[in-house]
């Protein structure tokens, strides 16, 4: 007796019910229509729309998941992700990422310090959203800058991640014991004007940041796909977010951060991001070189 492949069996059923089209019989291709499928019910079950984000690291970023995720298959993990809500938060921790440093970039923070803030102390109290926080390092970077150059008590700083979880830790503000050598030659760097661990008590192998840096900042979270701006804004810095989007979402958030920031403000973006050829470009100028530092223009 012959035996038949079950793509064979497929095959003819298809072609007896009049399908005229093609049979994807490529492993690659039925795992592209998979993942097309969950991140289609993922935006209408949760809100949280992926579809938008830079293709090859978002595909690296869901493959590397899937390893470690116990199921074969995209096809196979998509009822379990759409009803179970604990296990799309999983996901979410394996899509987003969250690496981060205090004063990463250390002559970014140094510009920030030396050029920047001389326009920021001229507005008697000072509003910055930090979009994709992530962990929080970066946030309380600003916070310990703001306040080492005069602007204690007159500055808020709203912190934002797609990632519950992640801002959780975030506000606990509490980070290995182990990076504070790579943060405080890099706040040392940045021409911090203290010693680092003044703002940190070391408690076994982790390091507990200063509860009065904690109070500066509110941490919340905020979907760049979908939801709207906050308030009106002096500064808005949002590194090494944008190069994981596809080009109409990296359009969006600018056009977020545009509507919100004031004239005079500053845009603050990755070093590996830029604003030429954007939208918004027209209505800033380059701060600074080598810095992707932008103030936007007085209408």
């Amino acid at each position: 007796m012959t035996r038949i492949s079950n793509q064979a069996v497929k095959t003819r059923i298809l072609m007896k019910s009049g399908f005229k089209g093609a049979v994807v019989t490529n492993s690659d291709e039925i795992e592209k229509i998979e993942l097309g499928l969950l991140l289609d019910g993922i935006a209408k079950v949760y809100g949280y729309d992926f579809r938008e984000y830079a293709e090859a690291s978002l595909k690296r970023r869901m493959i590397h998941w899937l390893g470690t995720s116990g199921f074969d298959s995209f096809g196979q993990a998509l009822p379990h992700i759409l009803r179970n809500p604990v296990c799309f938060e999983d996901l979410l921790r394996g899509i987003t990422v969250n690496v981060s440093a205090m004063f990463r970039d250390p002559f970014v923070f140094k510009t920030i310090r030396e050029q920047v803030t001389p326009y920021l102390k001229t507005y008697p109290f000072v509003k910055i959203w930090h979009a994709g926080c992530a962990s929080g390092e970066s946030a309380y970077s600003m916070a310990i800058l703001l306040e080492e150059e005069g602007l204690k008590g007159r500055f808020r700083i709203y912190a934002t991640d797609i990632d519950q979880e992640v801002l959780s830790k975030a506000r606990q503000g509490i980070f290995p014991l182990k990076d504070m050598r790579q943060f405080t030659y890099n706040y040392q760097m940045s021409g911090g004007r203290s010693s680092f661990s003044d703002y940190y008590t070391a408690r076994y192998d982790h390091a507990v940041l200063m509860p009065s840096l904690k109070e500066k900042i509110v941490f919340s979270t905020h979907n760049l796909a979908l939801d709207g701006e906050f308030g009106e804004m002096q500064m808005v810095l949002c590194r090494n977010v944008l190069i994981y989007f596809k080009e109409r979402l990296k359009d969006r958030a600018l056009s977020l951060f545009h509507s919100c920031l004031s004239d005079g403000g500053f845009l603050c973006l990755g070093t590996k991001e830029t604003l030429d050829g954007r939208t918004i470009a027209p209505h800033y100028q380059e701060f600074a070189p080598h810095t992707r530092i932008y103030r936007k223009r007085y209408a």
